[in-house]
Formats: C-alpha cells, sequence, structure tokens
C-alpha cells in the first residue's frame, strides 16, 4: 500500500477552492505533465456532485493507460471529500482532498491518494517506485496549476459553481446535447437581445 498526499496554499476563500475540487474533472484537467495525464469523465452524477456521484478515471503513466470507476464516498462542504475506486485495477485505490480555511482568502488544500498495486501482469508492468514518483509529481503540477488558476495567474480559467454549472447542463440536454460553448453562445445571444428590448 502507498500513499501519497501534497498540500498548498491557495490564495481565495476556501468555498471557491471547494467549489473548483468539486467537480473531478476540473482537477484532472491540471494533471498535465512529461510522463502523467489524467481525464475524469462523470458517469452518475448526485445533487452537488455529492456522496454517491460515479465518474471513470483515465490515466496515462508513463505510456501505461489504465481505467478505473470511483464513487464519491464523503462531501463535506468546504472541508473534505472523497472518492474511491469500485472497479478497475488497482487492488485499492482513494482520493481525499481536504481544505482548510487559513483566513478570508487563504486556504490549504491537502490531496492524498491512498492506492495498493495490483499483482500479476498488470504489476509488473508497471514500476511501482516509477509509479508513485508520476503519481506525486503529477499531483504536485495539478495543485500548481489550480492555484495559479484560481489565484488568477493561470492561462483560462474555468471556474464555474456547482450550481450555475447544473443550470448549464440543463439547458444543454434541452439544446440536444450541442457543445458548452454553444450552450453558452445562445444564452448570452439571448441576455443581449432581452437587454436591448430593455434599452
Amino acid at each position: 500500500m502507498t500513499v501519497v498526499s501534497k498540500s498548498i496554499d491557495i490564495k481565495t476563500p476556501v468555498d471557491n477552492v471547494f467549489t473548483y475540487f468539486a467537480r473531478p474533472e476540473h482537477v484532472s484537467d491540471q494533471i498535465k505533465n512529461d510522463t502523467v495525464g489524467m481525464t475524469v469523465v462523470p458517469m452518475d452524477i448526485k445533487e452537488g456532485m455529492g456522496v454517491g456521484t460515479t465518474f471513470r478515471v483515465i490515466g496515462d503513466f508513463s505510456g501505461k493507460r489504465l481505467e478505473w470507476d470511483c464513487e464519491t464516498t464523503e462531501f463535506i462542504r468546504n472541508e473534505k471529500i472523497s472518492a474511491k475506486q469500485f472497479d478497475g485495477p488497482f487492488k485499492k485505490w482513494q482520493i481525499t482532498n481536504e481544505f482548510k480555511s487559513l483566513g478570508a482568502n487563504l486556504t490549504r488544500v491537502t490531496m492524498t491518494v491512498d492506492y495498493e498495486m495490483p499483482f500479476g501482469p498488470l504489476g509488473a508492468i508497471l514500476d511501482k517506485a516509477k509509479f508513485a514518483k508520476s503519481a506525486e509529481k503529477g499531483m504536485e503540477t495539478a495543485l500548481y496549476n489550480v492555484r495559479g488558476l484560481l489565484e488568477g495567474n493561470g492561462s483560462i480559467p474555468v471556474y464555474i459553481t456547482l450550481d450555475a454549472y447544473q443550470k448549464l447542463l440543463a439547458e444543454k440536454k434541452k439544446m440536444n446535447d450541442v457543445p458548452v460553448s454553444t450552450v453558452l453562445t445562445a444564452i448570452l445571444e439571448k441576455y443581449n437581445e432581452v437587454e436591448a428590448t430593455q434599452n
């Protein structure tokens, strides 16, 4: 069993940080470097992305692709989000993100992954020490990238509240699942029309 943990302080209120992390694909989008790439695909979203939400993790670790399905097991607003694998190659895989307010505009985030590599052919293919180092580096990169985004230093912010995102998904569904950018453009065009008629 291996436990990898990384922390970072982000200069923004705990509610903003928690809301960003509540969408697992937001953070996975930031795990990109020369040896690790992660994608998270939501499968079944429960209210507020809370307990019972399921998602698929697709990871590329030094050219080795792994996929596993997870379920959110703990969701305490502004404090903690945990998820664990329920189907996949690991004997055990659990991620916990903990949030601690250090002031009005300062939040400490601690990301911890607790996993046990599989035995057999897959365990032999993946070098355990190399995998742990890749995981640690990927987590560190993700935390730095998230800090940049939430502090306004990142390239393109993708921050959106959970409530707004759920409303956006509802509109997307009404529009026959067109891309999100198409939905946002349509909403803004409608807003501009309403503004024009009121003035």
